[in-house]
């Protein structure tokens, strides 16, 4: 997994990241780079109870390079979801206001619940809405991609948990690296929680669910934004995301091929799979 950002800063100003695989991620390698010049910055990692990394510094006027890169190796750890973290994916967020769809998700998805709500929302999405890359705005909500009927991955995640939440189900929304994703960027999923494990919904239907390596946890993209910044002007210059799996086989030519494992196409999306 590899992320370059390219910033121009205005001024001094306060700058966070969530840009690594999280805590509880089987890190073989890894290396974060903030550079300025000659100049090398030593961000502050802040955990929160979900295990995303946070990584905060106070940068200067000027270019800053944001150099990442990891290797994964084997099955993430999952935590216990106490009590609170369950009320707190129950309730409406910036983004996700499943008190306003309501009334619309109790008409269409009536009587359904666990695995059958899971799969009947993922469907829902995935056939109502349109990937338009462009076209969405940092403000849109779920109510604004179920009018539109567009979006990117974070409005497909967006509309899926405030259809789940509004059924009493707990949802919540997660940014990850995403093997085989086209086009390649961040990618963002949604999570549903059953029987006391979450589950992944990809309403996209883009990248497949079995390779996907999480980076941040949270209600919404609110919570899960890859850079946010306070008290000065900032720049991106360039940004660019890639993530693969090391194949286990290669052609007669020499060529490596796909592994299943990050071939979206080879994703049974009716199957309930965890962030692993």
């Amino acid at each position: 997994m590899t992320a370059e950002l390219d910033l121009e800063l205005g001024s001094s100003v306060d700058l966070i990241f969530q840009i690594t695989a999280a805590q509880g991620n089987p890190l073989v390698s890894e290396q974060l780079t903030f550079t300025q010049g000659d100049r090398v910055y030593t961000p502050t990692e802040i955990v929160d109870q979900s295990g995303s990394r946070l990584h905060r510094l106070l940068g200067e006027a000027g270019r800053l390079d944001v150099r990442y890169e990891a290797t994964v190796d084997g099955h993430a750890t999952t935590g216990r979801t106490s009590d609170l973290e369950a009320i707190t994916y129950l309730r409406p967020s910036r983004y996700c206001q499943s008190d306003e769809v309501f009334q619309q998700a109790r008409r269409q998805f009536k009587g359904l619940s666990g695995h059958d709500l899971i799969a009947a929302v993922s469907d829902f999405v995935a056939t109502s809405t349109t990937y338009t890359p462009g076209l969405s705005q940092g403000t849109d909500s779920a109510v604004t991609t179920l009018m539109t009927g567009q979006g990117v991955c974070r409005d497909y995640a967006h509309v899926v948990i405030a259809l789940l939440r509004a059924m009493d189900m707990p949802a919540r929304y997660t940014a990850c690296f995403a093997p085989g994703l086209q086009p390649m960027d961040f990618h963002a999923v949604a999570e549903a929680y059953l029987d006391g494990a979450w589950y992944v919904i990809d309403g996209t239907r883009l990248a497949n669910r079995r390779s996907l390596v999480r980076i941040a946890t949270g209600r919404d993209a609110a919570d899960c934004a890859f850079l946010s910044y306070h008290g000065g002007y900032v720049g991106l210059k360039r940004m660019r995301v890639d993530a693969w799996v090391v194949p286990d086989t290669a052609t007669l030519d020499g060529l490596e091929t796909l592994p299943e494992a990050s071939d979206p196409s080879l994703d049974d999306f009716t199957s309930l799979v965890q962030l692993a």
